[in-house]
Parts: C-alpha cells; structure tokens; sequence
C-alpha cells in the first residue's frame, strides 16, 4: 500500500502545473453568491475536465429550487469514475462570496505570483475542487486499483445553506447510502488536518416593526431600528460573552471554533441611504444572524435561548413588535 500511496503522490507533485492552472482558471470565473453568477460557466469547465479524465458526467439543473432561476441558472455537476456500486464521493462548492473591498489584485484574475494563487475562492474552496479532480487523476495515471468508483461533485449555493447543492443532491438521491460510500469534502482546514465534523449552524432573521411618522416630528412614531438596537446591544453585551465562556470537550480546531458563537450578517432599515432622502421614522427593521452551536448544545435550547433574548428586547421597547423567522 505504501508504495500505491508514493506512486500517487508522485503524480500529483508532476502534475502541479496542470492543478495549479486548473484552480486558477475556476478563480477566474466570479461565481459570486449572491447573487449566483456563472454558475453554468464554471459548471462546464468542470464537466469539461472530468470528462478529459475519463469519468461519466451529469450536469445537473436544481429543478424544483425557487433559487434555480433563467437568470441565475443553479447547476450542479457530477463525474463517476469507474463503474457501479457505492462510492467514495469528493464535493466542493464552486460559489464564493462577494470580494468585498481592499484587495491588492483583481479578485478575479487567478494570477499566480510568487508560488501563491491569488484571487476570491482561491482558499474557500476552488483550489480544493481542483485537488480532488486531480486526486482521481492521479490514481488513474498511476494505474492503481481502487475498491470502490470514485465520484466528485462540484455544487452551487455552499455560501448560502447549500440547498440549491449538497441538498438536492441528497433530495434526489445522487447523493444517499446506495450511492455513497463516504464523503470527503476538501474545505481549507490545512493540509495535516482532518475534520470528522463541525458546529451546528443556526441562522435566524428578526423583524422590528414600528409605527412611521414624519421625521420632523419623530414622536409621533416608533423607530423600528431603535427597537433592533436594544436586541444588538443584547446580543454584544450578554449573549456573545455568554457564548465566548462556552467551550466544547471535542477536539475541535482552530481554538476559537471550540466556543460557541454569533454574528451580525447584516441589517437592513428605514430608507435605502443611497436613495433620495425621505424624513420618515423606520416603521421596520431586519437583522439577519448566525449563530454557530456546539454539539453540547444542540438546536432546540439555541433557539430557544434566542427567542428569550428578543423577548427581553421586546421589553425594553413595548411599542415595538418582534418577529423571528428561520433561515436555516
């Protein structure tokens, strides 16, 4: 076995060129999510290169997602290697989130400098996807037998709950026990590291409502925001200490992953400030959160923990009325 494994991985050190070019050339596609862009594109270029690999590929429209649009078309795409039976599936999202500001190269440009790929999802997780399509590769130039197919699947929407991806796999069955062996999924955790799991995710939406009004004379209304502001200074001044004291007893890794924790996505209230200015008093307000739990933890007594945090927003600010809804 041992020399099966020093044929492998001197076929993937030969083919670092090839692997490097193949990652860069997914960076170059701005699959950006939202709103999913070029979804099809980079789906293509995969199929396209597990096909030149010898695999049987199907790409796969997410028929059915409200997400799955003519103009942001959801495709997934899989490539089976070697016949029937359960697989060993490898899974990468090509979705990466917005380049946001303060880059120094083209987020976009896949450029290579110095022996480091530069570029929005050259780390999370394009580079990955490359490696796990050349990983096959190897295996196969090598000749080596393997006692299971091997199946690779590049999916859409990672960034935002995967439903759209690893979910309509599953719903569909391209992903399931008969199918599937085990999965591996090459997310950038370092390259001696191994992850068996991860935190719960729990994302959640509040809803302030208020009474609009003038504002010339903002009495006579309840600002919506001012009733989000009571459940933000909650959640920095109770519930994110609170969580930061909590630790899981699983070898969890990088350290600060080991705590429980929550994020502010974003907020949204009153009037667009790029718009035309408009003197009314926000009648409404949205925070989106996400909360990441620990295994000891478990979903019921996060959500309930939440829901006792926007009630005791709620009576700070009586006159204001707060909603939550499940994002995922």
């Amino acid at each position: 076995m041992s020399i099966a494994i020093d044929r492998i991985v001197a076929e993937v050190d030969r083919a670092a060129d090839e692997i490097v070019d193949f990652a860069s050339r997914l960076v170059r596609i701005a699959t950006v999510n939202p709103p999913g862009d070029e979804y099809e594109t980079c789906a293509n270029l995969i199929g396209d290169q597990l096909r030149a690999h010898g695999a049987d590929v199907q790409l796969l429209p997410a028929i059915g997602r409200f997400e799955h649009t003519p103009e942001h078309p959801r495709i997934n795409v899989v490539g089976r290697f070697d016949g029937r039976g359960p697989a060993v599936h490898l899974n990468g999202h090509f979705d990466v989130v917005p380049a946001g500001q303060g880059w120094t190269r083209d987020p976009f440009g896949g450029h290579v400098v110095d022996g480091r790929l530069y570029g929005r999802g050259a780390c999370d997780m394009k580079a990955g996807l490359a490696a796990a399509v050349f990983a096959a590769e190897a295996i196969r130039r090598v000749g080596v037998a393997h006692a299971a197919p091997i199946e690779i699947s590049g999916t859409v929407d990672e960034e935002s709950g995967g439903f759209a991806g690893v979910a309509w796999l599953a719903e569909n069955r391209w992903l399931s026990r008969e199918r599937t062996r085990a999965v591996i999924i090459p997310e950038p955790f370092g390259v001696d590291r191994v992850c068996v799991g991860h935190r719960g995710v729990y994302w959640f939406e509040v809803v302030a409502e208020g009474r609009t009004a003038h504002g010339s004379m903002p009495y006579l209304g309840v600002s919506a925001i001012d009733g989000m502001s009571h459940l933000l200074d909650l959640v920095r001044d109770e519930l994110g200490p609170a969580l930061a004291g909590r630790v899981t007893t699983m070898p969890v890794v990088p350290e600060g992953s080991r705590h429980a924790t929550i994020n502010t996505n974003g907020i949204d209230g009153g009037q667009p400030v790029d718009d035309v200015p408009s003197p009314c008093v926000a009648d409404r307000c949205r925070a989106v959160f996400d909360r990441r739990f620990l295994m000891e933890e478990g979903l019921d007594r996060t959500r309930a923990e939440i829901a006792a945090l926007v009630a005791k927003a709620q009576s700070r600010m009586p006159d204001v009325r707060f909603s939550i809804e499940d994002r995922m």
